[in-house]
């Protein structure tokens, strides 16, 4: 499943009423979550460091989620193929999930990463048609339970000293934010996406199957839409929505 996460020249907004200030060598890192974390100040080998687990764990538990709700629905394809593990060794698509995600990370811009697709076959499923919009909902879900997670590490990353704290609430928001954009986008109705596939399952007969034939253009329409600043404008509003709530949540405000 292809994922799409802002980063480069601008930084990542986090939402919120207080200040947390740091001192490390003599200078203040000032964790302001009413301002946006200034990430992209990091060097090149720091900015790798913080994202490189946040990004790997997002783009590997999505897909593996596919695989293990595939698999309670009578689907063995994915474990038979040794998919079913957490390790990202066995996700890992050298060209979507390291080449291309450093090189926009460094270079600035739009972050694009994928890893390798988990099997599913719906055959195997005892009810396909829905039994497949649970499963290609699955990693959306997934993503949103690993945000959680990285919220409660930037929470306890607040309350450590400087040394380990900081580089704990960098990654802490690095996780948060790449799971909820990754969760939201592949809630879109666009095939390959995973709402895309959800709702081709869901549809009728006819009008299903003319959703799911826009499969192979997929890529390219949800490019257009970022481009155009169409796809921004329709899913900031819920990835804020998203943030503010683990915020709240976490006591982070």
């Amino acid at each position: 499943m292809r994922a799409i996460y802002r980063t480069g020249s601008r930084n990542f907004t986090v939402l919120s009423k207080q200040t947390k200030c740091f001192c490390l060598d003599n200078t203040d890192v000032k964790l302001d979550y009413t301002q946006r974390v200034k990430l992209m100040e990091l060097t090149v080998i720091q900015k790798i460091a913080i994202w490189a687990i946040p990004i790997l764990f997002a783009i590997t538990l999505h897909e593996v989620a596919h695989g293990w709700v595939a698999s309670f629905f009578g689907d063995q394809t994915a474990r038979l193929t040794g998919r079913l593990t957490i390790n990202p060794v066995k996700h890992i698509d050298v060209m979507g999930t390291l080449v291309v995600p450093i090189l926009m990370l460094v270079f600035g811009g739009f972050i694009f990463g994928w890893a390798k697709p988990v099997p599913v076959d719906a055959r195997n499923m005892r009810h396909p048609r829905y039994n497949m919009v649970i499963v290609a909902m699955a990693g959306p879900i997934a993503n949103l339970l690993m945000a959680v997670f990285w919220a409660l590490i930037a929470k306890i990353g607040l309350n450590l000293n400087a040394w380990f704290g900081v580089p704990l609430v960098y990654m802490g928001q690095a996780g948060m934010m790449i799971n909820i954009v990754l969760g939201v986008l592949n809630c879109l109705p666009i095939p390959p996406l995973d709402g895309g596939r959800a709702l081709c399952n869901l549809l009728p007969g006819q009008l299903g199957w003319s959703l799911h034939r826009l499969e192979p253009y997929g890529f390219l329409i949800i490019v257009l839409l970022m481009l155009s600043g169409i796809l921004s404008s329709v899913i900031e509003p819920v990835i804020s929505f998203v943030m503010r709530w683990l915020m709240v949540l976490f006591n982070l405000t």
